[in-house]
């Protein structure tokens, strides 16, 4: 998300609105396994996105799955094998 706010010259409150969404879904389902919080926590959270921002982008649903997927692969991995 921050990736594409610096990319897009999103304002501050937009990276803050994206922000918010995502990080509040993500800890919403908590309890939820990994696969089920990836799929279902960017899901919510492009859909509360959209309805603030008025329009739903599959480009942009596209491109949260698989940035979430790989940032959190990523620090699992670097987790997993740190030294």
């Amino acid at each position: 998300m921050t990736v594409g706010v610096l990319t897009h010259d999103s304002s501050f409150l937009a990276w803050l609105r994206d922000l918010l969404c995502f990080e509040l879904a993500w800890f919403a389902l908590w309890r939820l396994p990994l696969w089920a919080r990836w799929a279902l926590g960017v899901t919510i959270a492009v859909a509360v996105r959209a309805a603030f921002v008025g329009h739903f982008s599959p480009a942009f649903y596209g491109v949260a799955l698989a940035f979430v997927a790989v940032f959190v692969l990523l620090g699992r991995a670097l987790l997993r094998y740190r030294m």
